[in-house]
């Protein structure tokens, strides 16, 4: 292991590790690495923290984490193994931190806090879908009894197949992937969660003509397509017979996917696909998606938020397809729908507001679905015929296909205009009152001599006054996600706002871009907690993450200070969130106010 993973491990930095080195002669010397980059014996630094009573605290996951990770046949092979291991726990119980683990959390709950702290470590390889989005797809798709992903990577969409409310599992769950150590723990991870037959194959689905062809006839396929292929097959593949709506262009692996996951259904099934925003208006696609259109086999093209799947960047679209059953369809027409005209785009910092888009993409294509088009909503949805987009360019974007928002007009501008009055008011009465100090935003608001007495978030987790949910993580609910509680403190991995989930909000799951923070209320002030933490985002170069990695989160320091002192710190910390809360409706409101004003002046213009 690394002077880091020793660190962890400890639940401190790696300078104190280096002094531990300097000053004790007895600790572990060096087994391997280079002079700069040291490895060490697991076994030796585990019994010299032990003696010291610097292990005892540290939580089963960094223990279980370290041992897979100091593994000498490497971490992909030795979570295999705990996989394993984990499936045969109920009649083989697992001995040392993996069994701690698994007795805390479930086997299941185990594997998946071991998988995603593999997973982070390698996220290009995993290319995982964010369990909202996943969600949402499953949701798309409906029930199936037999579910296939061609490209499953660590399992994440298959996983979500069995959708929510206790809906049962598929009968039959497929994938394939082609790195065989990910195919190998996604089947791992798939048995763990249900009983269901599961059956991941590891190979390349465009180019394997091994068992995994043989899955066909399935009820549904959902599917992230690899990005970036240009060595897909497309001269070797040239005459493969799935190409039934065209060969795809080289430059166009993801229509190859789009027609070998058809290729899959049954006739009537679904696909659900993730795909890249440019699949929908490049040129060299453009005959395909027209065939797709003519065919009936494109049902829909809905355009998600930015922030609901990497890169965070774009705005991802998800393609819903069905296999034609010979069923004639009178005016075909195609449902597209632009959900970030209505949901505002996150960055992978803030989460998307996955109840309302999920209730505007799935209430439009129920409705599209059952009666073959929708009334359609300006700026949002609507279903054009068919022959209205088979154009030159049979661009499929939906925010190009679909009639423009309504202008605003002087009455609704007037209520936006006394909105921001309002707001302006607001933000001003809960303006801070400046902190009466010579220096510094904070001095004098701490009692003397107390600024530099701290704590770490580690060492606070260690004795208890709070509990640290690493990505969502949480033994309560299966160790898949944690159900936020009032007074939890909530920080986004990537950076951004750290807040205390209030009561209107409790009961949302966090995600694998979130740390979850739950403070012993009579230890911990939670606003004290998150003030803090915040203050510290706020010193930090801009566009600097709160935390660069899942253990730096336990190296936040906090003063050390009474409740009733936490309290009253926490009630002008509260009184600042407040106010950010006020200005940033002001700036949204003044951002609607200049939108609708360009839109009335240009509108008396006349057209142009």
């Amino acid at each position: 292991m690394t002077t880091s993973g020793i660190a962890r491990l400890a639940g401190v930095g790696r300078a104190a590790v280096g002094a531990w080195r300097r000053r004790h002669p007895a600790f572990p010397g060096p087994v391997g690495g280079t002079d700069a980059d040291p490895t060490f014996s697991l076994a030796e630094v585990e019994e010299w923290l032990r003696a010291r009573g610097r292990l005892a605290g540290t939580p089963p996951h960094e223990r279980a984490w370290q041992r897979i990770e100091g593994d000498p046949d490497g971490a992909p092979a030795a979570l295999v193994r705990a996989g394993e291991a984990l499936l045969r726990h109920a009649e083989d119980p697992v001995p040392g931190p993996l069994g701690e683990l698994a007795g805390e959390l479930g086997p299941f709950g185990a594997y998946s806090v071991l998988l995603d702290r593999h997973l982070d470590t390698h996220p290009r390889r995993s290319r995982a879908v964010p369990p909202g989005t996943a969600a949402l797809m499953a949701a798309v798709a409906g029930p199936a009894a037999r579910v296939l992903d061609p490209a499953c990577g660590s399992g994440g969409l298959l996983a979500a197949a069995r959708g929510p409310g206790g809906r049962p599992w598929p009968r039959e769950i497929h994938g394939q992937e082609a790195d065989p150590v990910l195919a190998r723990l996604a089947a791992l991870g798939l048995a763990l969660r249900g009983n269901a037959a599961v059956r991941v194959h590891a190979g390349n689905a465009l180019r394997d003509t091994g068992a995994a062809r043989d899955v066909t006839g399935v009820d549904a396929v959902l599917c992230r397509p690899p990005s970036g292929e240009r060595d897909w097959g497309h001269d070797e593949l040239a005459h493969d017979p799935r190409w039934e709506y065209g060969l795809p262009a080289r430059t166009e692996p993801e229509l190859a996917w789009v027609q070998h996951a058809l290729s899959r259904l049954r006739p009537g099934g679904t696909a659900v696909l993730l795909m890249p925003p440019a699949a929908a208006s490049r040129r060299s696609g453009r005959r395909i998606r027209a065939a797709l259109l003519r065919r009936g086999a494109l049902r829909a093209v809905m355009a998600l938020p930015a922030g609901t799947a990497a890169p965070y960047g774009l705005p991802p679209h998800l393609w819903v397809l069905r296999r034609p059953d010979g069923t004639p369809a009178p005016g075909p027409r195609l449902l597209v729908v632009d959900a970030s005209a209505r949901h505002r785009a996150g960055d992978g910092r803030r989460e998307p507001p996955w109840e309302e888009l999920s209730r505007t993409v799935l209430d439009a294509w129920r409705a599209f679905d059952r009666d073959g088009a929708v009334p359609g909503e300006p700026g949002v949805s609507a279903s054009p015929a068919v022959i209205d987009l088979l154009d030159e360019d049979v661009d499929l974007t939906p925010a190009r296909r679909l009639p423009p928002a309504a202008r605003a007009g002087a009455v609704d501008l007037a209520g936006v205009r006394d909105g921001l009055d309002r707001a302006l008011r607001r933000t001003l009465r809960l303006a801070p009152a400046p902190v009466p100090a010579p220096a510094g935003p904070l001095a004098g608001a701490l009692p003397s001599g107390t600024r530099r007495a701290g704590v770490t978030v580690g060492e606070l987790a260690r004795a208890g006054a709070l509990r640290l949910y690493l990505g969502g993580g949480d033994g309560g609910d299966g160790g898949e996600t944690a159900m936020s509680r009032p007074g939890d403190v909530v920080i986004p991995v990537l950076g951004g706002d750290v807040r205390v989930v209030e009561p209107g909000g409790a009961g949302e799951r966090t995600g694998r871009r979130h740390w979850l923070l739950r403070p012993d209320p009579h230890t911990l002030d939670p606003w004290f907690v998150a003030g803090f933490l915040r203050a510290d985002a706020l010193r930090r170069p801009a566009g600097r993450a709160v935390a660069a990695s899942r253990a730096d989160v336990r190296r936040l320091r906090l003063p050390r200070l009474p409740l009733d002192e936490q309290r009253r710190l926490g009630r002008r910390f509260r009184e600042l969130a407040a106010f950010e809360a006020a200005l940033r409706q002001a700036r949204e409101l003044g951002e609607d106010l200049v939108r609708g004003a360009y839109d009335e002046i240009t509108g008396a213009a006349g057209p142009y």
